[in-house]
């Protein structure tokens, strides 16, 4: 006779040996669909590709004389276009985007307003400066010569001037990006190729390389590297910007380290001057310099150390407490307007105008 106990345990085994039986294909059903959902999933993503986290909305469109702001009004032909760069569950825009185009070219743009304390894209600028400097370019430098400039600038001083520029795609570099964005980088170049209709070359980006690496040399070596990138016989000029400082840091903060902070402009000069110099102790900054960047604010850059000081950049821009740029022997200064420096590359066909503001 059988126990019931014995009994009980054999049925369970068996019950648990048919059950396995059951278990394993249903197991390899679902292993099955869970791929093939998974694929499913991988082959959306690959064929709907994530959207940039942000959109350029046009708000407006006109002639030159409807933006008085922009000071454009030597440049009639130009159409004018403004964006609000809005991202989705942010009540208001982010940034303002102002480009202008002449007949079917592409979109530059003239002016960049950010609306929040974190920088997207671009820094501000005053565009009454730049449209001075085109004028000054237009009068002093021959139509031949070759205007050396950051990616951005290069683009609106070829559109204004139509000189010939090293640079004439919209680069994008560096890229400049919340934190919390990185993880769609991807998609926001994707963007910004599409809308700027632009898209750089290999080539044009290993030249842009090498003229910012020579803007983190030593004045002496980053002017013949620069003389080697344009050929040594072309007659060129060189165009900073104040804003450049910020944006050589986020490429190369092992050569130069730039920090920033704005400030309102409350007439009280002193008191200022005072805070920048609490600024440079209570950080171990080695020196600074101002933009202006409304007529109620002004910016703040700071260099954290003598080497980044010592850079073709910094020596090429006034800082406090440091030889004036006009003193630089490297490159011969011609013009000054605002935060934009403007300097003739040695070499090539020489031209003895001179001009200083």
């Amino acid at each position: 006779m059988i126990s019931a106990e014995t009994t009980d345990r054999n049925t369970q085994a068996t019950q648990v040996k048919r059950s396995g039986g059951k278990l394993l294909p249903s197991l390899g059903i679902l292993l099955v669909t869970g791929g093939l959902i998974l694929l499913g999933w991988f082959a959306y993503l690959w064929f709907v590709p994530i959207e940039a986290p942000y959109q350029y909305r046009q708000i407006s469109t006109g002639e030159v004389h409807q933006y008085p702001e922009l000071e454009l009004d030597a440049w009639p032909e130009l159409k004018i276009s403004r964006y609000d760069v809005i991202v989705p569950g942010v009540e208001k825009p982010v940034a303002q985007a102002t480009v202008a185009q002449r007949d079917n070219a592409v979109p530059v743009l003239v002016k960049w307003q950010n609306n929040t304390k974190e920088i997207l894209h671009a820094l501000d600028w005053k565009t009454g400066e730049l449209s001075a400097l085109a004028k000054a370019i237009s009068q002093y430098a021959d139509k031949e010569a070759l205007i050396v400039a950051w990616w951005d600038i290069s683009r609106q001083i070829n559109l204004l001037t139509g000189h010939e520029t090293l640079f004439t795609s919209h680069l994008n570099e560096p890229l400049i990006i919340p934190q919390q964005w990185q993880e769609v980088v991807e998609a926001i170049d994707t963007y910004e190729q599409t809308f700027w209709q632009s898209k750089s070359s290999q080539q044009e980006l290993a030249q842009f390389k090498r003229f910012s690496e020579a803007l983190t040399a030593r004045p002496e070596e980053g002017v013949v590297q620069l003389r080697e990138l344009v050929g040594q016989n072309r007659e060129a000029y060189i165009i900073v910007h104040v804003t450049d400082l910020y944006k050589l840091g986020l490429m190369y903060p092992e050569k130069i380290g730039v920090a920033y902070q704005n400030f309102p402009l409350t007439g009280n000069m002193h008191g200022m001057i005072n805070h920048m110099k609490v600024q440079l102790k209570d950080n171990d900054f080695d020196t600074y310099t101002l933009q202006s960047i409304t007529d109620t604010e002004i910016r703040a850059y700071f260099l954290s150390d003598e080497q980044s000081s010592e850079t073709l950049l910094a020596k090429m821009l006034p800082f406090t407490d440091k030889p004036a740029p006009m003193e630089l022997e490297a490159l011969q200064l011609l013009y000054q307007r605002g935060g934009y420096w403007l300097y003739k590359l040695p070499g090539g066909q020489e031209k003895e105008t001179r001009l200083v503001e």
